[in-house]
């Protein structure tokens, strides 16, 4: 059973989460603040963290950036969780630190989904991880391809908010300079970093190759 901390200065809020994991089969651990959160993970180390933003005096970035600055908790998965609409500023500096952006309300089924879906491409990732080690494959290359793996998934589910937020689609939306500058620079990121990760994907799977032929010789 996964463990969830839930972190958010409304008791009102913290509770619907609760109730909504626990009826999907998750432990969870309430927080009240941002000071309580980082309290709570000295001596706990839950399988992802929901974390507000909008609370006082600690805000949830504020919060995040204790947590990823610490080695002992900055592998904890993070979701940023709230009602406040992500702008280009906050995709661009903290989109290496989040798994992803939920926006309230959210359904049960979502929520499970968002959750589950962190939680695997995890795990695929440290198996993947693990393969590589074993096949002999660079250590830099390795950790290359993680971080990768992780952030051309998530600056994508972040860019898709952006989209929807600003209405890059709609024709009648005039969009200033300045956001659609930065909504262009990350969409054009993102495709340098797939064409990165599609190359590490095809040494990887180079020496996968040579190492089974060997294993069969």
């Amino acid at each position: 059973m996964n463990t969830i901390l839930v972190v958010d200065d409304s008791p009102f809020i913290v509770d619907v989460f609760i109730n909504m994991l626990e009826r999907g089969g998750y432990r969870s651990i309430a927080a009240y603040s941002g000071q309580e959160c980082l309290d709570i993970l000295k001596d706990v180390r839950p399988d992802l963290i929901l974390l507000d933003i909008m609370m006082e005096p600690m805000d949830g970035w504020e919060t995040l950036e204790h947590v990823k600055n610490n080695a002992e908790t900055k592998e904890i998965p993070v979701l940023m969780l709230t009602a406040k609409q992500l702008t280009s500023e906050e995709a661009q500096e903290y989109g290496m630190y989040i798994e992803d952006y939920v926006l309230k309300p959210i359904t049960h089924r979502e929520l499970y989904d968002t959750i589950e879906h962190v939680l695997q491409r995890r795990t695929t990732i440290n198996l993947d991880v693990e393969a590589a080690k074993k096949a002999g494959f660079d250590q830099r290359l390795i950790d290359e391809y993680a971080r990768l793996s992780k952030s051309v998934d998530v600056n994508k589910r972040l860019l898709k908010i952006l989209e929807t937020t600003y209405n890059i689609h709609d024709s009648k939306v005039t969009l200033s300079e300045k956001i659609s500058y930065a909504i262009k620079s990350m969409g054009t990121s993102i495709k340098f970093q797939e064409e990165r990760l599609q190359h590490i994907r095809g040494e990887l799977s180079k020496v996968m190759e040579s190492r089974d032929l060997t294993k069969t010789k």
